[in-house]
């Protein structure tokens, strides 16, 4: 669901359709002309081939079409499960490599080379060869012995045409994982029939469970987004953010942390929401005072949050679903408080750091007035609908995604109409060019909704081949068993551990396919350890996603910094520390599951451990700035930070000893930072 879908439209990008007419929303000094750039260098998505004229209008045409037949097949399809994930694989590669090139240089407009041809026709005959041939496939492929040379090298030219796609528009780190695997299997004594039947012609390799999920709901999700995203929903939500917090101290930042969250609960892409949002956040930041490293990683620690902001989550969020056995909606309801404590976690941060610096808000007489911010909340409209279908839990998944797009194109109506009627004068006909522009605006959203889905498809089905390297070579229960050894039966050594697996896996790797690389291995030796299934995945899926702010290879951090033209790493540092709260809420809910609502005793506890990590993700917060109404000696920060880490330590004792010491700091350092004031006056 990649922001970065709807700015990388090839040659022209379709305007969002803005209603807002804030002058906050249309900043001047916005650096849109660095945003191509910036998304291809961090962003392998926008890395696409570059189409004209009459080849871009076909390309877009067969990609509509292929988002109408996800849709189609998702909903109405009644094929065996093999056929439609063959076929849903075999458009994949289709439109991977009519936008995917080779290379980052080879981007000839409107050009394909001959090769690319070639295993673009092997690799897709191969899927589509499984697909018509499955009737007769189910009766005589029975086994892996029943394996014959020719199915060997269909499964081997399918198989090779997806990593190649994955490398493309994925990129290198998850194929390094693969390789491993693939080595260790054949040191194993795997045959190699067995081996390809496992991962091509079993549901336990590439169409495995995450290229069912994908197929099954994510696609359809990625459509929506893409509708949503044209209906002005981004600078409603920066309007929104504005006019709550813009006009407080260090208010840009806090802009950017709220919008963000909203934004990136919709994109599900890190790197495509921080420089999307970041485009308008960032220079207002560096205006207010803000040093350019630190707005650079407010943007990317907050869009990377985004994905664990219900209720969309990004795609993960349906895959843990089918993992765990849970409805989605119940996966977007435990998600709920950790997602309040990272993102109170970051906002307390950037009050700090605003009144360390004594930075100001922006004048109120430039934020949008609530009288049309009132007027345009019907666009989240769509949202609304979507929430409400699936936690009624009447309809199906898709179809209440498939009924949410429908609501977007109604919300973007107006928008359009009035924009044309503005545009065409008082009196002059504009509904011949209102119908054209809503005809153009769903034709744009399928397109950028299909080629939204080629990656998450491309790194689902290389994620479920892992997974069945993994159960092939009975990998799993080695890894249980050896890393329970080294633990020493120290479940917060194992969780440590796993934190370090999921960073490392996660850099450069898509939250999807590392949520489903760590939900094969880490998260169920987390569940042999005594953790809760719903805790471990949790823990998982967190640390995969800050792997996109924590250096080396923080891609979000880096991108904000692009944007706004600071240090890289510095840019990277700050942004984990922000985040910090994603480093230590996922020990919180391992510990004490109830603030995943699990095993709950009542509404106390949960507010309890609510309440109590607020105020000790706020000690953190303080040491890790330095700044409580003045500057806070090394001493007090290293007591203040003990405070706070007692208090996320699940039992009655360390919290009141937590809350003493942190309470302590803050007074004595109100009363210090008063006496000057007092002297003064």
């Amino acid at each position: 669901m990649s922001l970065s879908n709807r700015k990388n439209n090839t040659a022209e990008n379709e305007p969002e359709i803005n209603l807002s007419g804030s002058s906050v929303s249309a900043e001047p000094e916005k650096p849109m002309q660095d945003f191509d750039e910036v998304m291809k260098k961090y962003d392998r998505e926008s890395n696409i081939r570059t189409w004209t004229g009459v080849p871009k209008t076909i390309t877009m045409a067969v990609m509509s079409l292929f988002s109408l037949y996800c849709i189609w097949s998702t909903l109405f399809s009644t094929l065996a499960l093999e056929m439609r994930l063959t076929a849903f694989l075999g458009g994949v590669v289709i439109m991977g490599y009519l936008y995917y090139p080779a290379t980052k240089g080879n981007n000839k407009p409107n050009h394909i080379p001959w090769y690319d041809w070639i295993i673009m026709c092997a690799g897709a005959g191969a899927f589509f060869y499984y697909c018509f041939k499955y009737p007769s496939l189910s009766r005589t492929l029975t086994s892996a012995s029943k394996m014959t040379n020719l199915y060997i090298v269909i499964g081997i030219i399918g198989l090779l045409a997806v990593f190649e796609l994955c490398r493309r528009c994925v990129g290198i780190p998850i194929l390094c994982v693969l390789g491993a695997l693939l080595i260790y299997t054949f040191a194993t004594g795997l045959p190699i029939n067995r081996l390809i039947y496992t991962l091509y012609y079993s549901t336990g390799g590439v169409i495995g469970t995450p290229a069912q999920v994908c197929a099954k709901f994510i696609v359809v999700f990625i459509v929506f987004g893409s509708f949503l995203e044209r209906t002005g929903i981004s600078a409603f939500f920066i309007d929104l953010a504005n006019k709550l917090a813009g006009w407080a101290a260090g208010g840009p930042a806090k802009v950017a942390v709220i919008s963000s969250s909203l934004c990136g609960m919709v994109s599900g892409s890190s790197v495509g929401n921080t420089v999307t949002t970041g485009s308008v956040t960032i220079p207002m930041m560096k205006k207010t005072g803000y040093q350019p490293e630190f707005a650079g990683a407010v943007e990317a620690a907050a869009s990377t949050g985004g994905q664990i902001m219900p209720p969309i989550m990004g795609a993960a969020a349906f895959l843990m679903a089918e993992y765990m056995g849970i409805p989605y909606a119940i996966v977007a309801l435990k998600a709920i408080l950790p997602a309040i404590l990272y993102f109170t976690g970051i906002f307390i941060a950037v009050h700090l750091e605003a009144k360390r610096l004594d930075l100001k808000g922006l004048p109120k007489s430039s934020l949008t007035p609530w009288k049309i911010l009132i007027s345009q909340i019907y666009l989240l409209l769509p949202l609304v609908i979507l929430v409400w279908l699936v936690s009624t839990n009447k309809r199906t998944m898709a179809f209440a995604a498939a009924i949410s797009i429908l609501a977007a194109i109604a919300v973007g109506l107006p928008g359009i109409i009035l924009g044309e009627k503005r545009e065409a004068g008082p009196g002059a006909p504009f509904a011949g060019k209102a119908v054209r522009k809503t005809l153009h605006m769903i034709f744009a959203s399928l397109e950028a909704g299909g080629r939204g889905t080629i990656t998450v498809a491309v790194a689902c089905a290389v994620a479920g081949c892992i997974a069945g390297c993994i159960t092939a070579t009975g990998l799993a229960s080695k890894l249980i068993t050896g890393i329970v050894a080294v633990s020493q039966n120290s479940v917060f050594f194992a969780l440590f551990l796993t934190m370090l697996c999921c960073i490392v896996l996660g850099m450069g790797v898509p939250t999807t396919a590392n949520y489903c690389i760590m939900a094969s291995t880490c998260a169920p030796i987390l569940i042999k350890m005594g953790l809760p299934a719903v805790s471990a995945h949790f823990f998982v899926f967190y640390f995969g996603i800050v792997a996109d702010i924590t250096p080396p290879v923080a891609l979000a951090a880096y991108a904000g910094s692009a944007i706004a033209k600071s240090n890289p790493m510095k840019t990277g540092i700050n942004a984990t520390r922000l985040a910090i709260a994603a480093f230590i809420v996922p020990y919180i809910f391992a510990f004490n599951p109830a603030l995943l609502f699990e095993n709950v005793a009542g509404w106390w506890e949960v507010l309890q451990i609510a309440a109590t990590s607020i105020v000790g993700i706020f000690g953190v917060a303080a040491c890790l700035n330095g700044y409580l109404f003045r500057k806070i000696p090394i001493v007090l920060r290293l007591i203040i930070l003990v405070g706070g880490l007692m208090l996320m330590y699940p039992t009655t004792v360390t919290d009141i000893g937590g809350f003493v010491i942190v309470a302590a700091v803050v007074g004595f350092q109100f009363i210090v930072g008063r006496k000057p004031a007092a002297s003064a006056g």
